[in-house]
């Protein structure tokens, strides 16, 4: 029963990172085949996942 439970939770999360996952990757061309070092890759996903919040109008006017 707790394997079931905890498998039930991860499958919950999971998709949600999936599909953020490919919105931004449909979104954003650039994050589609890059050769960046995996150190700089952290910084450019989190600034296309803000312009993403932006345009959707997720965030609030203060960033």
């Amino acid at each position: 029963v707790d394997n079931r439970t905890y498998n039930r939770l991860l499958r919950g999360l999971r998709w949600q990172g999936e599909r953020g996952f490919a919105i931004l990757i449909g979104r954003w061309k650039a994050l589609r085949r890059t050769t960046i070092s995996p150190r700089r890759i952290g910084d450019i996903v989190t600034a296309a996942l803000h312009l993403t919040h932006f345009e959707y109008k997720y965030l609030t006017g203060s960033c």
